[in-house]
């Protein structure tokens, strides 16, 4: 784990500690490295409802509620903005926790497919009954696009314990 995601990681459970909220993860292409950095480190559990490596297609649908449609469709699929949006949604159900991230991507080599190039990565964030997705491409290798994956999901997470407090002041 880098110095970068330990920092992001120790903001995430710091917020979380202060504000009282809960967060999960369901993970694809990062494998719950995710997760992996938040539960790293001390007093995380107060935090950290649990995480979900939905790294197969049966995964996303049978434990995170992503749609067959969602996932059989050619044009959307498992590397998508309704894949990711339903992975939180899914996760944060499942773990009952107040803030979810999800991650769900290509980090190559392999996998690309037309429209979809190798370092593409959807996200999804549900808070406080509210979901949004976002769509990076990152550069690199298979380790630079899980690291910087790995980064924005923190990040995302942060802002969703945010989020929740600015809708409850």
């Amino acid at each position: 784990m880098s110095n970068e995601q330990t920092d992001l990681a120790r903001e995430v459970v710091e917020l979380g500690l202060k504000r009282g909220a809960t967060v999960s993860t369901a993970e694809s292409c990062t494998g719950g490295l995710v997760c992996g950095a938040l539960t790293a480190l001390s007093g995380s559990s107060a935090v950290v409802r649990g995480g979900i490596v939905s790294y197969d297609p049966l995964v996303k649908h049978d434990v995170l509620g992503v749609s067959t449609e969602v996932i059989s469709d050619p044009l959307r699929g498992v590397v998508s903005s309704d894949c990711a949006l339903q992975m939180c949604q899914g996760a944060a159900r499942v773990l009952k926790s107040d803030v979810s991230v999800s991650i769900t991507g290509i980090a190559g080599p392999t996998g690309a497919e037309e429209g979809k190039p190798v370092g593409t990565v959807w996200f999804g964030l549900f808070m406080g009954g509210h979901a949004k997705t976002e769509l990076h491409h990152f550069d690199g290798d298979r380790e630079a696009v899980r690291h910087q994956a790995v980064c924005r999901a923190l990040c995302l997470l942060r802002e969703g314990i945010e989020g929740l407090s600015s809708r409850t002041s």
